[in-house]
């Protein structure tokens, strides 16, 4: 499989990013990591390995980036506002420097946005903000308000709310959600979640299965046995959905 190893300074994220892109050519698949992972966890993961039929025939190409939890939903010290507003500013860093380095290395209309676990919520959360510049979205072992506290994962804004916590959690905004043009998106996205029978936040997926039958928008929800939150299984999800 071709790699290319990209890194630069951010002055959005004041930071060096780091991106790792996999394969050659075929739809851009914009991968997030999960909590603990970074740019490398995807291939760490053995992920590519699933999907190494449909790399090589040049059917997906991925973009693997960084993500900040410590600095965003797991700072801890910092007040919730300011985790919102570092994640805010990692996705303007997505939107403005990973999409145009991702439209020069490949001229494909087809993007993807893919995670597993945390990163499925970054993925699910961008694509159901800005639905117009994705085709398909494929989330495993997601969870879509990181308000809610279930088991031992807790509320990540420790009760806080304000309207930006709002558009930033897909189950609080999508139900409101009135504009044509952008239910319009919504509704020609390729939709695929993707959630272990014991899972924790399988309700909370089956909640905004129901938000989006609601809005008239087409996607699939699939189960898998157990509760379905490794790589394990991960990589075994991916070649059958994405």
């Amino acid at each position: 499989m071709q790699k290319q190893y990209h890194k630069w300074h951010s002055w959005r994220l004041d930071r060096e990013v780091e991106l790792l892109v996999i394969g050659h050519a075929g739809a851009k698949v914009l991968v997030f990591p999960t909590r603990d992972g970074n740019f490398q966890e995807y291939e760490r993961l053995r992920m590519p390995e699933s999907l190494q039929q449909k790399i090589d025939g040049g059917e997906l190409q991925l973009f693997c980036v960084d993500y900040l939890a410590g600095e965003t939903f797991y700072c801890w010290w910092a007040h919730p506002a300011g985790r919102l507003h570092r994640h805010w500013q990692f996705e303007e860093y997505v939107l403005h420097e990973v999409f145009p380095l991702m439209e020069m290395i490949n001229n494909s209309e087809r993007v993807i946005a893919h995670g597993c676990s945390l990163g499925a919520f970054l993925a699910a959360n961008l694509a159901f903000r800005h639905p117009h510049l994705f085709q398909k979205l494929v989330t495993f072992s997601g969870r879509y308000d990181l308000t809610l506290s279930v088991e031992c994962f807790t509320n990540l804004l420790d009760g806080y709310y304000d309207e930006n916590v709002y558009f930033h959690m897909p189950t609080h905004f999508l139900p409101n959600v009135q504009c044509s043009t952008l239910l319009s998106h919504l509704r020609r996205m390729e939709i695929v979640l993707v959630i272990g029978k014991h899972d924790p936040f399988k309700a909370n997926n089956e909640a905004l299965s129901h938000i989006l039958h609601q809005k008239k928008v087409p996607h699939t929800l699939h189960y898998w046995e157990e509760r379905a939150h490794s790589g394990y299984y991960w990589r075994r999800m991916a070649p059958i959905y994405l």
